[in-house]
């Protein structure tokens, strides 16, 4: 069994010419540069080993030197299936000039291949990638001409399109872990994220090939905790333990022990960035965070959405997520992209991408390169230039709403904001809506057939997908929708009724966006039935956490009880209502004040027995009479029955 742990050189002589070796990584995190930098090793002094495939699912790499790029070098590579191409530029510029056969599979479906070529399965069915560069009708991933072998198929299902990605052996597995035994198993106390390590080395194990992990420290045989270990070491054949300097945490940082979990740190006060173009965006980005909800924020422009909502005090109203698994916290950026501080939980990778496919996030807010008419979207290819798909297609295409952020004009665009008014200083010499996308990342036309709600963000405007195409909704303060829009767009859009963007948007001060979130989504909680003169307050899934939570939900429903103008019948749904204890005398009270002043009657309902105890006594405390049930229909009749006491006859 101590055969097992090696020297990188001795476990990266056993890859054989033209085997599949598959490298974890996401940036710098979980990648195992110790066995890369053995494998360049070997190459450049024997020539050996040739035609290898690479099979990465997020980059691991720089965007300079480090990582995968270390072996992009002729003869080495024959073939990659990549999810994320952006930090391998040294890879993808071989792709780009047709010296390999390449692939950009979703980040994701290559996530889940993993568990498919474990399995022994066919491959992987999803309709991930429909109407993209990746569905066949459209390429199928292929990268450039070389590149001829089908690996996505369409198939038809009761009557749906579906994509079939098929697997393929891999023969070998690189990754990377914190700490051994002699006998192989792995964990990762240390690193930032387990990403798909456990899949990927299942994967080659099951194909009859060989895992090699790179690890910081050897312990003896039997002392690790048996639930913290990650890759069993049935799985594992070799363990490298990594030379001084091949092991940090990620490209940015050493180690931070806020990335791995060991600690929570403060969040400290967060700087308020200028406000340029970037901050003009994210503010009107941060309009469409729905409190409450489940969030994926990607790079660029939508990093700054995650800053404006921390000093407009939204944080603790949403829930963000990044793809590599990372469940609530803040998410790093940079180098120090998929780590993240003060987490609630981390998933493996493929676990968060079925979260994600299955329609989980609430709001996904994505950067944008290209917008055509259609609303598609480019992210992935420009020209010689390829930056991958990554995660983009899943998220995009399966998030309930989808936002994309960006500038109006890249390439030396400089813009000026004041007063309140947004200038235009230096107009962008590359424009950004064309008329049509040189690669569709995003499917406009599909979105708008699923009834997914998509809205485009710009500095100086806003777009939202529309039945009949792309409608222009909104212009900044100060911008003229001939000379600064129009006339830098490949096409017309549609344009009916467009409003001012928020003034807040354009002004130095905080905008009060908790408030204005907050009563919005209490708002849209409330209806009332003038015939049966009852308001129904909707409160599923609601959180009160905060005094502020209780005044938004006092504010708003006594403005619109005055709007009524007399006293109702209440009906309310507290399912999966949370309510925390230090607001619950607060709230309570409240409601009480409320109910002498507004409601003839006062009926709630949950599925919760323990929310009915609950909500019972808490009323009884406070000296508010209620009826408390168990579903809307016992509520409704409950009114109902009430109602025809008043009255003398049958309500209908």
């Amino acid at each position: 069994m101590k055969d097992k742990i090696v020297t990188a050189d001795e476990a990266i002589e056993l890859i054989r010419d033209g085997d599949a070796v598959c490298c974890s990584g996401f940036v710098g995190i979980g990648t195992p540069d110790d066995l890369i930098m053995a494998l360049e090793r070997r190459f450049t002094g024997s020539g050996s080993p040739r035609d290898l495939t690479l099979v990465f699912a997020a980059a691991p790499g720089d965007g300079k030197d480090q990582g995968l790029n270390r072996v992009a070098l002729p003869g080495l590579v024959k073939r990659a299936i990549g999810g994320h191409w952006a930090l391998l530029p040294k890879l993808a510029k071989m792709a780009t000039d047709d010296a390999i056969e390449a692939y950009n599979l979703p980040l994701g479906t290559i996530s889940h291949l993993y568990r498919d070529i474990a399995a022994h399965r066919a491959g992987t069915l999803t309709q991930v990638g429909l109407g993209t560069f990746v569905d066949p009708r459209q390429g199928g991933g292929k990268i450039n001409a070389r590149t001829t072998e089908e690996l996505v198929s369409t198939i038809e299902i009761d009557g749906k399109t579906w994509l079939f990605y098929k697997v393929f052996p891999i023969n070998v597995t690189l990754i990377r872990g914190t700490t051994a035994d002699p006998e192989g198993n792995v964990t990762m106390e240390r690193e930032a994220l387990v990403l798909d390590a456990m899949e990927a080395a299942m994967a080659a194990h099951n194909s009859n090939g060989l895992v090699i992990v790179q690890v910081e420290r050897i312990a003896a045989s039997g002392t690790l905790d048996p639930r913290a270990v990650v890759v069993p070491g049935i799985f594992v054949d070799r363990v490298v333990v990594a030379i001084n300097g091949a092991h940090a945490q990620t490209y940015g940082t050493a180690y931070s022990p806020a990335f791995s979990g060991e600690m929570k740190v403060p969040s400290g006060a967060t700087e308020s960035a200028v406000l340029d173009e970037r901050k003009v965006i994210a503010r009107r980005c941060a309009f469409e965070l729905p409190l409450g909800s489940v969030i994926n924020l990607g790079i660029g422009v939508p990093e700054v959405v995650g800053a404006v909502a921390a000093e407009e005090q939204l944080l603790s109203h949403l829930t963000l997520t990044a793809e590599p698994g990372v469940i609530g916290g803040a998410p790093q950026g940079g180098l120090n992209f998929g780590a993240a501080i003060n987490i609630d939980a981390l998933l493996h990778q493929n676990q968060q991408f079925d979260f994600y496919d299955g329609g989980g996030l609430d709001l996904a807010c994505l950067g944008m390169a290209e917008i055509d008419r259609c609303g598609n979207v480019n992210v992935s290819r420009f020209g010689p230039r390829l930056a991958g798909a990554g995660g983009f297609i899943n998220i995009s295409q399966n998030a309930r709403r989808v936002v994309f952020a960006g500038t109006f004009t890249a390439g030396g665009l400089e813009v000026a904001v004041e007063d309140g008014r947004l200038r235009i200083v230096s107009e962008g010499s590359k424009r950004k809506l064309v008329e049509s996308v040189e690669q569709i990342t995003f499917n406009g036309s599909l979105a708008a057939e699923r009834g997914q709600p998509v809205t485009y963000v710009t500095e100086r405007c806003v777009f939202q997908r529309v039945s009949e195409g792309l409608e222009l909704t909104e212009i900044a303060p100060g911008i003229d929708m001939e000379r600064d829009i129009l006339a830098h767009m490949d096409f017309m859009p549609i344009v009916r009724n467009v409003r001012s963007m928020d003034p807040r948007i354009f002004l130095p001060q905080l905008m009060g966006l908790a408030t204005v979130l907050l009563d919005r989504q209490m708002s849209e909680r409330l209806s009332y039935d003038v015939g049966r003169n009852t308001l129904f307050a909707n409160f599923e899934g609601m959180g009160v956490r905060s005094t502020s939570d209780v005044e938004s939900v006092r504010r708003v429903l006594e403005a619109f009880c005055d709007g009524i103008g007399h006293k109702v019948s209440l009906i309310v749904n507290y399912d999966g209502f949370r309510l925390d204890d230090p607001v619950a005398d607060t709230y309570f009270a409240m409601v009480r004040r409320l109910q002498l002043k507004y409601y003839s009657s006062a009926t709630r309902f949950s599925a919760s027995a323990f929310m009915r105890v609950k909500l019972g006594a808490a009323f009884r405390e406070v000296d508010a009479e209620s009826h408390v049930c168990e579903t809307h229909a016992q509520a409704a009749n409950h009114v109902a029955s009430q109602l025809e006491d008043e009255v003398g006859r049958p309500l209908r």
